[in-house]
């Protein structure tokens, strides 16, 4: 069955950087669009960064833009999130999403979900 696998999460202090990992299995991996969501206490469920099949094409939210890259590596089945410059409102369980068709920030469109990485930024 299909499994992600995030990993990466953990405390820093504000103004530092940190890079998630998702480990994808049991899909064809360089077919699918992946994306990362954040859901931070109190808070709905957020779009952070989507990245075609390629990587040609990414999104960002306005939120991380000039902060947070995404990236994929086909070739290890694995979607990174580095995230620079961190703030203490980037706090949140950060989850990897997968989906078979053409890249979108909607949460509702993606079919495959990891059990996500707790982020914590300390001010």
């Amino acid at each position: 069955q299909v499994q992600l696998v995030e990993s990466g999460g953990e405390l820093v202090q504000a103004g530092g950087s940190l890079r998630a990992s998702c480990a994808a299995s049991g899909l064809a991996f360089s077919s699918y669009t992946m994306a990362w969501f954040r859901l931070a206490p109190g808070k709905e469920r957020e779009f952070v960064a989507t990245i075609n099949w390629s990587g040609s094409v990414t999104i960002y939210a306005d939120s991380v833009k000039g902060r947070f890259t995404i990236s994929r590596d086909n070739t290890k089945n694995t979607l990174y999130l580095q995230m620079n410059s961190l703030k203490p409102e980037d706090t949140a369980v950060y989850y990897c999403a997968a989906r078979r068709g053409t890249i979108t920030v909607a949460a509702t469109n993606y079919d495959y979900w990891g059990q996500g990485t707790q982020v914590a930024v300390s001010s």
